[in-house]
């Protein structure tokens, strides 16, 4: 069920996505790889890094409705307990400025880990 759901968001992303997955193809030559539309068990990440054991979430605004902040909560504590790293961007920011986004994507891919994972956000409750 989630292999077929993110072959079908592959298929439709959004222009953030588009922005971002470009950016983020380039860091390949920097060691970093970066995968779009990754299943984990019944959720899809928007886009993992495996060797930093980092996944980056974009944020539209339904985002905000309280529904989605509990939904969204429920997966990064799920992605968190399979060791990964969660940083979340609204799709604005990525849009606005993608030169800090990937900034701050490169950082968190190349900081050492944490022993136990982390929830990162740089969007504002609501996806802002």
């Amino acid at each position: 069920m989630a292999n077929t759901f993110a072959r079908l968001l592959r298929r439709n992303t959004t222009d953030a996505e588009r922005v971002l997955w470009a950016r983020l193809r380039e860091l390949k030559r920097s060691g970093l790889h970066f995968r779009r539309q990754v299943p984990f068990g019944k959720y899809v990440a928007d886009f993992c890094c495996h060797s930093a054991k980092l996944i980056v979430e974009l944020d539209g605004d339904h985002h905000g409705a309280d529904a989605n902040v509990a939904h969204d909560a429920e997966r990064t504590a799920y992605l968190n307990s399979r060791g990964y790293r969660v940083l979340r961007f609204a799709n604005g920011e990525v849009m606005r400025d993608p030169d800090r986004v990937v900034d701050a994507i490169v950082q968190a891919a190349t900081s050492p880990h944490p022993k136990n994972a982390l929830h990162f956000s740089t969007s504002p409750p609501g996806g802002g």
